[in-house]
């Protein structure tokens, strides 16, 4: 591995990268190509979807790496429109057939779609899926505290990853406390936020500048130091690097304090809350 990256233990025991790699839009060769990158420059954590439409993609780049599959994290998810049972089961399957896999290492139900209300039933799908040896470790997105919660409660499995929408103007600050409490692990979708406007944020550059470091790096860093899993994406070689090298310089309270005070009340992306937002 080129970059030696720290590992976090899950509630189940299953060890993760403190970073991965996110593949949303990356499809076709061109993904493959920018996955297999990511791979050789040392992300062992690569995390798709069945709504991305790239799991093929993501099998393809394991079998053009030489990376050991026990090396690798492999996550994909569950659509809003399987959450029954049964289609649960047969989506987890298909999955794995499209990516070529005897295995997820994490399986996350993508969106708890409330006023569908079947998540629970979907997570019953997920539980049966590990006992089967078809996922190693089962988790969720874009969950509450009182969907995690119900879960919990009534199956007595409580979800080892929850990943969230989390960046520095969304830091997500109660949400995370509450996972540090339940021993659910945070992971952060669009941590830089899908948007140059944090990357050029004259705060962060100052910090960045004292680093001798870029903006990204900087906000990677951030979430490290929360302690959550951060999943940037770049098809850039050079990019892909920037951002797992992050391991050589720590953020002290200050800039911590500088980078939470970013954070804002309406600061999701295109307003997808979990509360109300219904996946396909």
């Amino acid at each position: 591995m080129h970059h030696s990256i720290p590992e976090i233990t899950l509630n189940d025991g299953m060890t993760v990268p403190a970073i991965g790699f996110g593949t949303y839009n990356l499809n076709g060769n061109d993904g493959v190509n920018a996955i297999t990158s990511a791979m050789d420059i040392g992300y062992r954590l690569i995390d798709t979807a069945y709504n991305y439409e790239n799991e093929g993609t993501v099998g393809k780049s394991l079998k053009r790496s030489s990376i050991p599959r026990s090396d690798l994290r492999i996550t994909s998810k569950l659509p809003g429109r399987y959450h029954t049972y049964d289609k649960a089961v047969t989506t987890i399957q298909e999955s794995l057939y499209r990516a070529n896999l005897d295995y997820y290492d994490l399986y996350l139900i993508h969106w708890p779609n409330p006023n569908q209300d079947m998540y629970v039933e979907a997570w019953q799908a997920l539980i049966d899926a590990k006992k089967w040896g078809l996922v190693r470790s089962i988790g969720v997105c874009n969950f509450l505290p009182e969907h995690l919660e119900r879960l919990h409660k009534e199956t007595g499995v409580k979800p080892s990853i929850n990943q969230i929408e989390l960046h520095p103007f969304f830091n997500q600050e109660d949400q995370r406390k509450w996972h540090e409490e339940n021993n659910v692990q945070t992971e952060s979708w669009s941590p830089l936020a899908r948007a140059n406007d944090v990357l050029q944020n004259e705060a962060i550059q100052k910090i960045a500048d004292r680093h001798n470091k870029t903006t990204s790096q900087v906000i990677l860093r951030w979430h490290y130091q929360l302690g959550a899993i951060a999943i940037p994406k770049s098809a850039s070689y050079e990019r892909q690097l920037e951002n797992i090298s992050i391991f050589d310089f720590s953020l002290d309270d200050e800039d911590m304090g500088t980078l939470a005070s970013l954070t804002r009340p309406d600061g999701r992306n295109n307003n997808l809350d979990p509360a109300i937002y219904e996946e396909f």
